[in-house]
């Protein structure tokens, strides 16, 4: 089974991006029977980074990061998007298959020109630009959380809109591979983490600086000596995250029975944090000395990706008669 996953590289990676999909793309990974791919979005970035250097350094963290938190070079391709340049030549071959009402009924674009965002091209066609990326490496699965099955299923659309054009069986239709559940990892204000909110918890940050978000975690003025509110409680919601099972009885002592602190809290789970991370974390520091080392990940990457790619776009080419056969 071909996996294949992107990220763009807008921001620093934070817990919730973890749980909510990096944990996953590393497991899947470790069964032999997946062929798994993964890329830097960079392409996609552009259409909100405009800073060519911020991009490009941007770029470099997030697959440092990857391979910080498990993801193994010798199991995995890892590759940046725009080392891959027909990407966008099959982005546009799928542009002329795709019709126009398929786009605007987008909900991402939508909901970003609804926040203020200034509508553009980039925007508009950004599902045609995922649609390559997926199709490209004839991906057979693609990892995805409920709020993003449109996505896929777009992709599924032109993938089959091209297919009826000019021959069955060029383009590989995808399928889902829905993510399991995973509990809303809430942000220091109590909202879902995300970069957008400023609310995040960077895996990667300097310990001081982890160590002053979390105690800057929005808490109540339950007096110490009394039991602590679990619904809603931002502490309580992580902390059940990062303790054990096993040890999480006596984890929520600490709220049910009363006695303790919310500062003593919020130390227990920064704990836990640098425990959870502690290794991944070491490893960041010695990939960010080690430049040459990532560079040289992605560079394999993209010509390990290029070898299914170049089949993909040799048939494409072929059957749209561009180019000599």
């Amino acid at each position: 089974m071909r996996v294949l996953s992107g990220v763009q590289p807008t921001g620093k990676l934070h817990i919730g991006n973890y749980f909510g999909a990096i944990r996953q793309f590393v497991e899947l990974q470790r069964d032999a029977g997946n062929d798994c791919y993964y890329f830097v979005a960079d392409l996609h970035a552009i259409t909100t980074i405009k800073d060519g250097n911020e991009l490009r350094a941007n770029a470099f963290m997030v697959a440092a990061d990857f391979i910080a938190l498990g993801l193994d070079p010798a199991r995995s391709v890892l590759y940046r998007q725009s080392d891959v340049p027909e990407v966008t030549e099959l982005a546009w071959m799928l542009s002329t298959v795709t019709p126009m009402g398929l786009l605007q009924r987008g909900h991402s674009y939508k909901d970003k020109v609804a926040r203020g965002i200034t509508p553009n091209h980039g925007l508009f066609a950004y599902p045609v630009l995922m649609a390559a990326d997926i199709l490209i490496v004839r991906a057979d699965r693609v990892p995805v959380g409920k709020d993003q099955k449109q996505h896929l299923e777009m992709t599924r659309d032109m993938a089959a809109a091209f297919n009826q054009t000019y021959g069955d069986e060029l383009l590989r239709v995808p399928e889902e591979l829905i993510l399991p559940e995973v509990a809303v990892v809430p942000g220091v204000d109590g909202q879902k983490m995300s970069k957008s909110y400023g609310n995040t918890l960077e895996i990667f940050a300097p310990e001081g600086e982890l160590k002053k978000r979390v105690m800057s975690i929005v808490t109540d003025s339950t007096p110490v000596a009394e039991p602590k509110p679990t619904r809603g409680n931002t502490l309580y919601a992580l902390l059940k995250v990062f303790t054990p099972p096993g040890e999480w009885p006596e984890t929520k002592m600490m709220f049910t029975e009363g006695g303790t602190g919310y500062g003593d809290i919020k130390k227990r789970l920064l704990a836990r944090i640098l425990e959870t991370f502690g290794e991944a974390r070491a490893r960041r520091e010695q990939l960010e000395r080690d430049h040459g080392y990532v560079e040289n990940v992605l560079r394999d990457g993209a010509g390990r990706a290029r070898e299914v790619i170049s089949r993909v776009m040799a048939d494409c080419r072929k059957a749209c008669g561009l180019g000599w056969v």
